[in-house]
């Protein structure tokens, strides 16, 4: 899963041909350096990131040179999947997280669990490791991550004497949007369909979206986990004016947090930028904190975004292609990642490298809370009709939850168990 929102910050991107995707180069049957092709998705990473990466693996591995392909999102799940079926594949593919159960299940793509030591798997961040690893086998290296925080305005924090460093649970939450709910203003901008905050609500609660036992898959949104997570849900959402029947691109919430009469909003920290643009007298007056959680000794859970690195069978340079996802993954360009982009590393341990980034600080502590959609070839065709939105829509407009839920939990176990 990528979130959007990152790719919408300005980036400047390498803008490079996307007709040829062939890994074969006449330099390899003549002796010469393997050429490597390499397709990263657009706006992940900068121009010049790729560029300093580019330049310093080729001097470090002088028998590989790169060609770095830049891969537009819309219509790219058909494009890999049939590069994967082909024989003539790129060496490595950037997918986002969720989707490396729809690529593996065509089995073409290389099995990585013997290598998952030397990347030091054990301090892979859970939420982006699990997507990649399909019964017990590691497919997706874990490349880059992002989650949503609370994004506050601080002068409506202090104008209601609410102190955002002492909000750890759900509970105090709900307490200080109250306080902020007055006076024209809203304690908080939520729309009515932003799935992602209820997701971790439900697993806060011990649920889940969806579970799958022997080879079957069960819509989990009418337990009494996720029916707890939705009355929580509705509390929250009304204590402000967001849509019931929209999510948080209709309209944009930046825009409606920039006319400075909104409390909070849940967004990736980079979303501070854009309300920023929309309203400068904001700068600086932009705070962040984790998604309370239900009890104070964690943050909320959350939903993990980002992406990981995949190389096909096809490849006819699969060791070349693992030294490349190997440099990518590793400390060097991991930790250059996180200060260039502000995404959280792919590790744990490398979090402290965001210290000086106050948003970035703060999703990386939230982050270790990361889970990921079930783990389905199937998810995305879940998300493409999307009956959780449907659902918290109906409940916020009067509909009988348990009733509402019953109905989404079918529409998700029937897609999921669909046949392709």
């Amino acid at each position: 899963m990528k979130f959007r929102l990152l790719a919408g910050l300005s980036v400047l991107v390498l803008t490079a041909g996307l007709s040829a995707c062939s890994s074969s180069d006449p330099s390899d049957s003549a002796g010469g350096p393997q050429k490597l092709t390499v397709w990263i998705m657009k706006d992940s990473v900068t121009d010049d990131y790729l560029k300093q990466f580019k330049a310093d693996f080729e001097k470090t591995h002088k028998d590989i040179t790169l060609d770095i392909q830049i891969q537009e999102w819309d219509g790219i799940g058909q494009k890999v999947t049939a590069a994967l079926a082909s024989n003539d594949a790129p060496d490595v593919i950037e997918v986002g997280n969720t989707q490396v159960a729809q690529y593996a299940a065509s089995g073409g793509v290389k099995d990585f669990t013997d290598k998952t030591s030397e990347l030091k798997g054990d301090d892979w961040l859970p939420g982006l490791a699990e997507p990649g690893s399909i019964d017990g086998k590691q497919y997706g290296i874990p490349w880059y991550a992002a989650n949503r925080v609370v994004i506050y305005n601080k002068d409506l924090f202090e104008k209601a004497g609410v102190d955002a460093g002492a909000i750890k649970t759900r509970e105090q939450w709900i307490t200080a949007t109250k306080k902020l709910n007055k006076g024209g203003n809203q304690g908080i901008y939520l729309p009515g369909q932003n799935w992602y905050l209820l997701s971790g609500f439900i697993w806060d609660e011990g649920g889940d979206l969806a579970t799958e036992s022997g080879g079957t898959w069960k819509g989990g949104l009418d337990t009494p986990e996720a029916v707890k997570a939705m009355e929580y849900y509705k509390r929250l959402q009304a204590l402000g004016k967001g849509p019931k029947d929209a999510d948080e691109a209709k309209p944009l919430q930046h825009d409606v947090f920039a006319k400075g009469m909104v409390a909070q909003e849940i967004s990736v920290p980079g979303g501070a930028k854009i309300i920023e643009q929309a309203n400068p007298e904001l700068k600086g007056k932009i705070g962040f904190f984790p998604i309370p959680g239900k009890t104070a000794d964690k943050p909320g859970s959350v939903v993990l975004g980002g992406s990981d690195l995949i190389v096909p069978l096809a490849s006819a340079h699969q060791d070349a292609a693992y030294e490349v996802i190997k440099a990518l993954a590793g400390d060097k360009w991991q930790t250059e990642m996180a200060k260039t982009m502000s995404y959280v590393p792919n590790r744990t341990s490398l979090a402290e490298v965001l210290s000086s980034d106050e948003g970035a600080s703060v999703m990386a502590a939230a982050a270790p809370q990361g889970h990921a959609t079930p783990n389905s070839p199937n998810w995305a065709a879940v998300e493409a009709n999307n009956p959780i939105k449907a659902y918290q829509t109906a409940v916020l407009t009067g509909s009988d939850l348990v009733t509402a839920a019953k109905k989404a939990s079918d529409s998700i176990t029937k897609t999921l168990n669909t046949k392709s």
